[in-house]
């Protein structure tokens, strides 16, 4: 009797793929996606949602909005990189000569 039992136990449990019992995941491996960061993980991580799904996002700051690229998908989250886009490198380097201008032309005066 308990051989039956456990027999049917592991073919239904087998019968399902892992990466499944939570349903299809919203972000694939190696794409980019624009997310803001929401909350910092414990670890110190960024954490961005795409549809409800938790992504872990290393060197994420709270309200950040970026790019990122998917490392790795698991059941209940993912984890990703900032991918380092022009504009956002451009925009950093602008402000950050205006700003020293600024304080030289302040000091001379």
């Amino acid at each position: 009797m308990w051989n039956i039992y456990l027999t049917r136990l592991t073919m239904s449990y087998n019968g399902f793929k892992t990466n499944d019992m939570f349903g299809p995941k919203p972000v694939e491996v190696g794409k980019e996606y624009d997310v803001q960061i929401t909350e910092l993980s414990r670890k110190g991580d960024g954490i961005a949602r795409i549809q409800r799904f938790v992504i872990f996002v290393k060197n994420g700051k709270v309200g950040q909005n970026t790019k990122i690229k998917i490392i790795q998908v698991g059941n209940r989250f993912a984890t990703a990189e900032i991918v380092n886009d022009s504009k956002s490198n451009q925009s950093q380097t602008e402000n950050a000569p205006a700003s020293a201008d600024a304080k030289t032309e302040s000091s001379t005066e």
